[in-house]
């Protein structure tokens, strides 16, 4: 039985978790080792920041259930989820770029139709959002569903608080002409939650908690790539310092401020109003892909 030292622990444990069967896993697991044991060697970790480290990781879990992700989270502010979406969706050219989804997505939002207001009472500035859906080629895109998702007036999503019903969120189609319209309230920047161990990690940190004024997409239609990407306000504050690295100067458009009047959709409305434009620009699945 060989002894474990630091100087070949490293070899003896790559080469333990390179016996699986799994060809894929057989190529991570012994990176994952070597890199962490890099990364301790490098620092030389002690024994008390391992274990703060493993106290912090078993927080995650223990504060993280079916609404609320917190290692989602702490893979958005350390920049992964980022790198992941930029390595796993090459964009062809003209086509919406990717971000990342975000610890908050609720799936099976409520099908919506086209203009409804998926606000409901929750008071805040209308908004309405219109465009088309089209391919690369420029073909329209017919019954392209977009799932759209974002934070009340108080930075606060569905699943940070006790709603009894879908609540700033629904899925919408795109009608033969590849068009859509969206009609909510406008959005607003907010902080991360920092009641977890996320968040107790950046409060000893400079690093920004803030998330700039945005809107959560998650477009699919068949033969077509799904596209997750948020739309972000022009001007807002956060843009150049997104706690989740998800700002892209392509994602970022103007929230138009309307006088009242004609909505689009074919409605009116009696206050001021926010009127947002843009088009989604889907690639073909690719070879082998999952559309």
């Amino acid at each position: 039985m060989p002894a474990a030292t630091d100087q070949d622990i490293t070899a003896l444990a790559t080469a333990r978790w390179a016996t699986t069967d799994d060809t894929r896993l057989a190529e991570i697991m012994p990176a994952l080792v070597r890199h962490l044991h890099a990364l301790a060697r490098e620092v030389e970790l002690t024994e008390q920041e391992w274990a703060t480290a493993m106290a912090w990781l078993t927080r995650a879990g223990q504060i993280s259930d079916d609404k609320r992700a917190e290692f989602i989270l702490a893979s958005d502010v350390l920049g992964l989820s980022m790198l992941v979406v930029e390595m796993n969706h090459h964009r062809t050219r003209g086509a919406t770029p990717a971000t990342v989804l975000g610890p908050f997505h609720i799936a099976d939002s409520p099908h919506l139709a086209y203009a409804a207001d998926m606000a409901g009472h929750i008071p805040g500035i209308p908004l309405y959002l219109a465009g088309t859906v089209r391919d690369v080629a420029g073909e329209a895109v017919a019954g392209a569903v977009l799932d759209v998702w974002h934070a009340d007036p108080h930075g606060l999503y569905e699943a940070q608080v006790q709603a009894v019903q879908p609540r700033l969120r629904g899925r919408y189609t795109s009608r033969r002409d590849g068009s859509y319209c969206v009609r909510t309230v406008a959005p607003v920047g907010y902080s991360i939650p920092m009641d977890g161990p996320v968040g107790d990690l950046v409060s000893r940190t400079g690093v920004s908690p803030y998330r700039p004024a945005h809107l959560h997409f998650l477009v699919s239609a068949p033969g077509y790539e799904s596209l997750t990407t948020h739309l972000f306000e022009k001007g807002a504050p956060y843009l150049h310092s997104d706690a989740v690295f998800g700002t892209k100067p392509e994602l970022v458009v103007p929230f138009d401020a309307c006088e009242p009047g004609a909505t689009p959709g074919g409605g009116t409305s009696d206050v001021p109003w926010i009127r947002v434009d843009f088009d989604f620009v889907l690639q073909p699945t690719r070879s082998g892909g999952v559309a």
